[in-house]
């Protein structure tokens, strides 16, 4: 069992990971700023359920503190000295980084570099972080291989995710840092982001409000739920980065990867709007808008290097994953 660090313990897929990694026996340092990007009160509630689950085996501390402050980073590397370092902290959302991009480059790049520097000082074995789907761009080549040229970003957000990709592999290069970048499809779920399409279609949909269906609808993405997305971060925990040998050529030559995370099948916008219509037993009021700035019309992960690699398989499909988030939403909104 390993002393794992978790950046954005209490976001949402930092939650869900450090409960699984407590379940499966280790020890878990949280750090969270816990901001206002969205309702505080649910990271809060995040954060409450991992302490209640606690058993007295389990060793869990946390801290409220942000990546971009370096000491406070620092003491925390110093105290507990982590083994392996899962970076989810991040300014998250496409749109608001064309409202505050200086937002995204102060966390994203300026935040991560200060965990690279801890990984290097503290001599981590293994550094995880989340990229993200979003690096490919309007990429019209299906499925997104990992090997794919990532070099036309349409956000900020994504390039920021692009320059963490690009800053592990010198660490990896220069100081023998093992990292591995995980490139998140269309995460949901239970707990979820507010900001994020599930979560904004079940509240306008329950108060008979009309939801935003941008781009008419014609938009594809690989819906992943929350579970397949822990599965596959566990399984590359343990699993380090390998350099380049003469059977993977093209590879960097750094202890350094990088993988899709996906369920690998992608799920038109509308049809995943029935789906949310099937399980709340009410019809949307769908307003249909053009094309947003910033995003892209489709997402598909090929996962064939993943799999090879951990065996990872996702498992939930889109009607039993859209149903416990449903089953969850009217649980915790009442």
């Amino acid at each position: 069992m390993a002393r794992v660090l978790v950046t954005g313990a209490v976001g949402f897929i930092g939650f869900h990971l450090s409960k699984a990694l407590l379940e499966n026996g280790h020890d878990v340092i949280g750090v969270d700023n816990v901001n206002s990007y969205y309702d505080p009160s649910l990271k809060e509630a995040r954060l409450a359920n991992i302490e209640s689950m606690l058993a007295p085996s389990q060793s869990f501390h946390f801290y409220r503190e942000d990546i971009t402050d370096k000491a406070a980073l620092n003491a925390v590397f110093q105290n507990h000295e982590p083994e392996i370092v899962v970076n989810l902290a991040a300014q998250a959302g496409v749109r608001y980084s064309i409202e505050a991009p200086q937002q995204y480059i102060d966390t994203n790049v300026s935040g991560f570099q200060n965990i690279l520097d801890a990984c290097k000082d503290y001599k981590v074995k293994h550094l995880l972080y989340a990229s993200s789907s979003s690096v490919y761009g309007n990429s019209r080549t299906t499925p997104f291989l990992s090997s794919d040229p990532v070099d036309h970003p349409v956000s900020m957000y994504a390039a920021t995710k692009r320059m963490n990709e690009l800053m592990a592999h010198v660490y990896s290069n220069m100081f023998g840092i093992n990292t591995t970048g995980l490139r998140f499809f269309t995460v949901y779920g239970p707990w979820g982001r507010p900001d994020m399409a599930p979560m904004k279609f079940a509240k306008s949909i329950m108060e008979g409000m009309p939801i935003d269906v941008y781009n008419n609808g014609q938009h594809w993405r690989d819906f992943t739920y929350i579970d397949d997305i822990v599965n596959g971060i566990m399984g590359l925990l343990d699993t380090l980065p390998k350099p380049s040998t003469q059977e993977r050529p093209n590879t960097a030559e750094a202890p350094f990867e990088i993988f899709n995370i996906g369920a690998k099948k992608p799920v038109h916008l509308l049809s995943f709007i029935e789906c949310m219509e099937v399980n709340l037993g009410k019809k949307a009021i769908k307003n249909m808008l053009p094309m947003q700035p910033g995003d892209v019309s489709s997402t598909y992960a090929d996962v064939t290097p993943l799999h090879e690699k951990t065996g990872y398989t996702p498992t939930t499909p889109l009607d039993e994953g859209v149903k416990r988030f449903v089953n969850w939403y009217n649980e915790y909104y009442k």
